[in-house]
């Protein structure tokens, strides 16, 4: 986006800013600046024109086509590591590539999320042996991504199924509510308490195969926001699980990946606000009223002028979360864990204004406000309730 410092009422506001994509925020090397052209490309070209459509699941079409082509470009193949299959990248690039989908569509985002923090997780419990094998027997979107409670915060809620022993197996049997992308995916990777809970401190988590004949998926399930991105609700019984690190360890791996993860929960939530800038500033640019364009209105100007700025300090409370991972500083948690929730509070704030600035019609489903709106909202619950991450911070 350009031209903001050519109105007189933002030249003594903002003076400065001149949005032109993620390049604002990001140092590109060749690879991250190509992963950047073809997120754009791909954002662009899949997303935006299907997107009304595509956000009618699950009373309509699943996108199926969308996720194939995702898959083949290798997006979902960003973080993991090159021994293993994948691109090897950092942190950087994993909010690149979601920022550019978020823009257009933040369910895509959303899968792309959950894959890589269920990739995470299985690091974390140094399985290496068990995560090569998966990716290498992959070569379909529904066979890589591995389905996961990513909306819950398995630390807080109490698990309903458990895992018994028998033999050098583990059997499963319970439910595992709002499993994201286990009505599409092959796996799953599910937080258990192993039984008898008293020898086991803390929850485990184990891989399951959600074709196994035991287990039981409901219908898909109608969220406020991504519905494009399903989730469903498993029973289970007697399900063969391979355990994920050590036994009752599996608190600890979550927070670790959670510490990490948020920084690209950032990068969903800027993703969304700069669509719906966007969108703002153009309708703003062709809408009449009272004799004149309402971006000459000084109203109109100063909300535009305010999601801009909330939009750059986004921009750099990520730059700077991405600079304290990759430097390994202290307390580089704490950091990436306040980002997240300054940045998603904000993306409800400003999508809220993106819908005032197109009036009654911000309102209607062939426009994307009304989306990006309820999207903000679902993306504070990624890794536990939005109340709960904020309430944590107080001990910082």
């Amino acid at each position: 986006l350009t031209g903001l410092t050519g109105w007189t009422g933002f030249r003594c506001i903002l003076p400065q800013v001149r949005l032109k994509g993620a390049d604002v925020m990001y140092t590109f090397n060749k690879e991250l600046k190509m992963l950047n052209r073809a997120a754009e490309e791909f954002a662009r070209k899949q997303l935006v024109a299907d997107r009304e459509e595509n956000d009618k699941y699950p009373f309509g079409l699943f996108f199926d086509t969308v996720l194939k082509k995702a898959f083949e470009l290798d997006f979902f193949h960003t973080m993991l590591p090159e021994e293993y299959g994948g691109i090897g990248q950092d942190m950087e690039a994993l909010c690149i590539l979601l920022d550019n989908i978020c823009q257009a569509d933040a369910s895509l985002a959303a899968i792309m999320f959950t894959s890589v923090f269920a990739q995470e997780l299985i690091i974390q419990g140094e399985n290496f042996d068990l995560l090569k094998k998966h990716v290498n027997n992959a070569d379909k979107a529904e066979d890589f991504i591995i389905a996961f409670p990513v909306f819950n915060n398995p630390l807080e809620i109490k698990q309903v199924a458990g895992a018994r022993q028998k033999g050098d197996k583990y059997l499963i049997s319970g439910s595992v509510e709002y499993l994201v992308m286990a009505g599409i995916s092959s796996y799953a990777l599910i937080p258990v308490e192993i039984e008898p809970a008293e020898n086991e401190k803390g929850i485990s988590f184990f891989l399951v195969n959600l074709t196994d004949s035991g287990v039981k998926k409901s219908e898909p399930i109608l969220s406020l926001g991504i519905h494009a991105c399903p989730a469903v609700d498993l029973e289970l019984k007697d399900v063969e699980g391979v355990l994920i690190g050590e036994p009752g360890k599996g608190g600890e791996y979550f927070t670790k990946v959670c510490d990490k993860m948020n920084i690209a929960a950032c990068a969903m939530s800027l993703g969304i606000m700069k669509g719906s800038f966007k969108e703002g500033l153009e309708y703003s640019k062709k809408r009449m009223q009272g004799g004149k364009k309402i971006i000459e209105w000084s109203e109109m100007q100063m909300i535009l002028a305010e999601m801009a700025i909330q939009i750059k300090i986004a921009e750099m409370l990520i730059s700077r979360a991405c600079q304290a991972l990759n430097n390994k500083e202290k307390e580089w948690e704490k950091c990436a864990g306040a980002a997240a929730v300054h940045i998603q509070k904000s993306a409800c704030d400003l999508t809220t204004d993106g819908v005032q600035i197109l009036g009654g019609v911000g309102y209607m489903k062939d426009f994307g406000q009304e989306k990006r709106f309820r999207d903000a909202k679902q993306l504070q619950a990624l890794m536990g309730l939005w109340p709960m991450k904020k309430l944590r911070k107080i001990y910082i």
